[in-house]
């Protein structure tokens, strides 16, 4: 397995690719984040553990590209970043990483985290076809929601966090339970991004937005 490390810190980047090698994988180096899209075009990592703050191109404009392109939008993606405000963990998440970790971090952390979401990964990668509710529907090839037949534009959390809801109708799904689903992990003030992502869900589902149910003081059930 391939990883892409992109960091300008030298120290940080040779630490982060020692670790890794010696766990087994093979590492491809970056210093700035200039190359690593076309670099992700040309042979696609196994996954990318990508510095937010970075001379030139930031991460998350990276990260932009990255899961705006049919290519490289599923390669996974760990944010390293040394902001530790909600905001900016929840802007990440949102725009599609699948994981953070905030510096300063130990090695041995580093690597737990990259085997488990390689891991998961791999069990995702199954396809289903025809996820529906009503008049929901989910085409997951194309990764296109319908409402009534007609479009509506999710973001990459909203479109997961909608999928489990549907493959998991009538079942009452605490916050953690959606929490290291969606997202992968736990991490804290995770009930007020829940929360955040169901309401703009439901918004942008309209009137059936309905049908997605609060159950007090646990978390949410799609359906009755």
């Amino acid at each position: 397995m391939i990883i892409y490390v992109v960091e300008d810190d030298t120290d940080i980047r040779e630490l982060e690719s020692y670790a890794l090698k010696n766990s087994g994988y093979d590492i491809v180096q970056f210093d700035s984040g200039k190359e690593v899209f076309d670099s992700c075009l040309e042979k696609q990592p196994s996954m990318i553990l990508l510095d937010i703050m970075l001379p030139d191109e930031d991460g998350l404009s990276i990260l932009k590209k990255l899961r705006a392109n049919d290519k490289t939008k599923n390669i996974p993606v760990i944010l390293v970043t040394a902001k530790s405000t909600e905001l900016d963990t929840v802007k990440g998440l949102d725009m599609g990483a699948d994981d953070y970790i905030a510096k300063p971090f130990g090695v041995m952390e580093l690597v737990s985290r990259v085997k488990a979401l390689l891991r998961r990964t791999e069990k995702q990668q199954q396809p289903s076809d025809g996820i529906s509710y009503q008049n929901i529907n989910i085409d997951d090839e194309k990764h296109v929601v319908t409402v009534d037949e007609k479009p509506t534009e999710l973001t990459f959390k909203e479109y997961e966090l909608l999928k489990f809801l549907i493959m998991n109708k009538g079942i009452v799904l605490t916050r953690e339970k959606i929490m290291n689903k969606v997202w992968g992990f736990e991490y804290e003030g995770e009930s007020r991004t829940v929360d955040m992502h169901i309401k703009t869900l439901r918004q942008k589902l309209g009137e059936s937005g309905s049908v997605i149910k609060t159950i007090r003081n646990v978390g949410y059930k799609l359906g009755e």
